[in-house]
């Protein structure tokens, strides 16, 4: 099967394609992101584009899948819903995919109490709703939405997990501005004395998924 993964970032999405014996071509604007996930992926059935989302450069009709992994939500989602069925053969496949925080965990609750004291107009986005509604939008193109989902725990150092958010895009604290910076780094030095240094945590993958008209 020949996916392209749209936004593919550093590769995550990716691997786990690859691992299931697909054909994978990862698309990534940002240079650094692209060049962690060329490393990680070195020697594998895979291809890096630089890219984005919107304007892939690949050929018509020619995938079986197209993927967004916590990506799809910095996009236009119309424009690149239409880009994905250029890219897709009739009767291919598109998903979207996050692993979102189940907001009922301890160390979520902590996290959000964090961020809505120094944030207080602070929302969680596109990326927690459901895109069913979108899809829909463009039944003209897509047919057959299923919607999936798995919670599962993951363990990690509350370092890893400050620079997870690090890597949110939203409109809160953009990293490219020195106030952005500056709030950000209230949040971090709230949470390394709020949270444990190492933790279990609670995910929901949500996935929504259609077929090519």
């Amino acid at each position: 099967m020949k996916v392209a993964d749209i936004g593919a970032g550093t590769g995550n999405l990716s691997i786990m394609l690859l691992e299931r014996g697909c054909e994978v071509v990862a698309v990534e604007p940002n240079d650094a992101m692209r060049e962690i996930g060329i490393e990680r992926t070195k020697q594998q059935a895979i291809k890096w584009i630089r890219a984005g989302g919107l304007d892939t450069g690949l050929s018509s009709h020619s995938f079986d899948w197209v993927t967004f992994g916590s990506s799809f939500n910095v996009l236009d989602r119309d424009e690149a819903l239409k880009e994905t069925h250029r890219l897709l053969k009739q009767g291919g496949l598109f998903s979207c995919m996050w692993n979102h925080r189940n907001l009922h965990d301890p160390i979520q609750e902590m996290a959000e109490e964090v961020i809505l004291r120094i944030v207080p107009e602070y929302t969680r986005g596109v990326r927690r709703e459901e895109q069913r509604s979108k899809i829909e939008e463009h039944r003209d193109l897509f047919e057959n939405i299923i919607y999936t989902e798995e919670d599962f725990v993951f363990h990690q150092t509350l370092e890893n997990y400050i620079l997870a958010w690090k890597s949110v895009k939203n409109p809160y604290w953009d990293l490219q501005t020195k106030e952005g910076n500056e709030i950000f780094e209230k949040i971090v030095y709230s949470m390394r004395h709020s949270l444990p240094s190492q933790f279990g945590i609670l995910y929901t993958t949500r996935t929504w998924s259609a077929r090519a008209r």
